[in-house]
């Protein structure tokens, strides 16, 4: 009840924000000025995936807007290391009470880019949704820039699915795959697909990451990261009783941050150890027979708990935990892999540019999608089928047996998706253009890679082998 009164007040926001508008002498942007742009998003939470793909999205659109143009903000939440990360924008947090917070702020700026994910989908928690969906209502209400990049469409709640349509209309949304342009589509708003914006995410030099790997006992063997998490205890939600309960001990396991709290029962828990122990038995048997040296990794701090249990059960398997590191070192440990196994979407998409062979445990839409993109269906599993443990064991042979094919195939799905990256990029700046002429495309004839952020060698070499995979309007 809770949730769906933050997500009214937020509606009602932006519908007095409309009414607002009709009256209100604005300021406006002034030929000359810097673009004032405000990326909501959930950064410095210890999301390796969110603090990547924004850091991506960053360098984008200052390299197609030019620096010295822009004058980014982003949200921030409780990472002190995000000071570090977004070269030099603004960091705002956002207030619990954010209908109020959104309210002030996103009339400031000249834009709004939502750049979560999950921005159209119920899985995790409506109320990150409501945030972004108020983000975007909010600046259409106040005739600025509305943009969702690269976002996620899944299943949502009627609530947000009313807020969406209502408060989204007049958005651009550039969703990450096709299946997500057909859902909005369902909805009766116009997207266009793109991609994910991790894709050029350059971490440390794998000499770091395999400095990590021998602190904590590899010697060079075949290596096997597993990711898990728990995929049974969402979604988040407010609850001000069990708040008051936790000052008296009660509900500490189930809970996420201040009046948030995860799902939490036995058949959750039940759900949950037999996923853990179809990890940690087939990754025994395949270690056992094969040689490999396993490690636990936990891509979102909120997955050490998961980590720590299925090391646990494999004997005390090294682990590595993202709130441990920068995002740049944790990369860099992920990449040292011969092969990965994962419930977390952006461990499989930050380590297919280094050529880790990656099969998925999926919980929702997201690795479904890009499993399906990579034309790996057969290396896709789902957290609760009945028979994962010998899945997962036929799954990660045919990772092993396969493995330069399988590389060569996520190679090529990696370029394909810089091209995905960089028509976005042109589409984006032609928006932008629209609404801010002086910020139109400046080099109308740059090659498609002219729209992406620097690269390193190892990606311009992939892109030598595999460019012909490149859609033709990005090249």
């Amino acid at each position: 009840m809770l949730d769906a009164w933050m997500m009214d007040w937020m509606s009602r926001t932006i519908e007095r924000a409309h009414l607002g508008g009709l009256n209100e002498n604005r300021e406006e942007h002034q030929p000359g000025e810097k673009l004032k742009l405000l990326f909501a998003g959930y950064n410095g939470a210890y999301n390796m995936g969110a603090d990547v793909r924004v850091e991506e999205m960053l360098r984008q659109v200052n390299h197609l807007v030019g620096p010295h143009r822009l004058e980014a903000s982003v949200f921030r939440y409780e990472d002190p290391r995000a000071e570090c990360y977004f070269g030099d924008t603004r960091k705002l947090q956002p207030q619990v009470l954010f209908p109020r917070y959104l309210n002030r702020i996103v009339p400031e700026y000249d834009g709004v880019i939502a750049c979560e994910g999950s921005t159209f989908k119920s899985k995790f928690t409506d109320l990150l949704s409501a945030l972004m969906v108020g983000s975007l209502g909010l600046a259409s209400a106040n005739d600025r820039l509305s943009v969702a990049y690269g976002a996620e469409a899944g299943d949502m709640t009627p609530e947000l699915t009313e807020m969406v349509i209502k408060h989204c209309r007049d958005s651009y949304i550039v969703t990450r795959n096709q299946e997500s342009t057909d859902r909005l589509k369902m909805l009766g708003l116009k997207s266009d697909t793109g991609t994910d914006t991790a894709w050029t995410f350059e971490p440390l030099p794998r000499e770091y990451g395999e400095w990590e790997l021998r602190k904590q006992g590899w010697r060079g063997e075949p290596l096997l990261v597993v990711c898990p998490i728990n995929p049974f205890w969402w979604p988040v939600q407010i609850h001000l009783r069990k708040s008051m309960a936790r000052l008296l001990g009660m509900y500490r396991d189930s809970h996420y941050a201040r009046v948030f709290f995860f799902q939490n029962n036995r058949e959750i828990e039940k759900k949950f150890d037999r996923y853990l122990r179809a990890f940690a038995g087939s990754v025994k048997a395949f270690c056992k027979k094969r040689g490999y040296f396993p490690v636990v990794a936990a891509s979102e701090r909120l997955d050490q708990f998961a980590m720590r249990r299925l090391s646990s059960m494999l004997g005390g398997t090294p682990t590595f935990l993202s709130s441990e590191y920068d995002v740049c070192q944790f990369v860099s440990i992920l990449r040292c892999a011969d092969l990965m196994v994962s419930s977390r979407y952006h461990a499989v998409v930050t380590s297919m540019p280094g050529g880790v062979a990656s099969a998925g445990v999926s919980m929702d839409e997201r690795l479904n999608n890009l499993m399906h993109d990579r034309g790996h269906q057969h290396l896709l599993m789902n957290v609760a089928q009945p028979d994962l443990e010998d899945r997962m064991l036929t799954v990660l042979e045919t990772l092993r047996r396969d493995r330069e094919q399988i590389q060569d195939e996520i190679s090529a799905t990696v370029v394909r998706h810089l091209g995905s990256m960089s028509e976005m990029g042109s589409r984006l700046l032609s928006h932008i253009g629209e609404r801010y002429p002086d910020f139109g495309d400046q080099k109308p004839n740059r090659s498609w890679e002219g729209y992406l952020p620097a690269m390193s060698e190892n990606l311009h070499r992939q892109i030598e082998v595999h460019e012909d995979v490149v859609a033709p309007a990005a090249a």
